[in-house]
């Protein structure tokens, strides 16, 4: 099993990123993902979810109105779109995915986001 993120780096307040998280040796369609961002000293917080389908995503109200989680079931990717960044964004961004039901799920090995001048 394996989660793959890619997208972070260094980008100025107000810029943009997208990040992609991968998968691999399950089932993807099966299962619910999401977007856990972790700054130093704090714990994981869930900023972005979306259903299997795709036909449900909910959101952080720090996130409302500037992210965008999407997933491509054909490909087995996940994505988080993220605007209008901040300073406070700067995290180390995780993928997670879980299935409900089963109790099963993978975490990924995260991908670094900075925002700042």
């Amino acid at each position: 099993v394996q989660l793959v993120e890619s997208g972070g780096g260094l980008v100025q307040p107000g810029g943009s990123l997208r990040l992609s998280c991968a998968a691999s040796g399950f089932t993807f369609t099966s299962f619910d993902m999401s977007w856990y961002p972790q700054a130093p000293g704090n714990e994981r917080e869930l900023v972005a979810y979306i259903t299997s389908a795709g036909g449900s995503a909910n959101y952080a109200d720090s996130v409302k109105g500037r992210f965008t989680i999407s997933r491509d079931n054909n490909k087995n990717t996940v994505y988080l779109q993220m605007n209008s960044l901040k300073p406070e964004d700067t995290a180390v961004y995780y993928c997670y995915a879980r299935r409900y039901g089963l109790n099963i799920d993978y975490w990924g090995q995260g991908t670094q986001v900075t925002v700042s001048s």
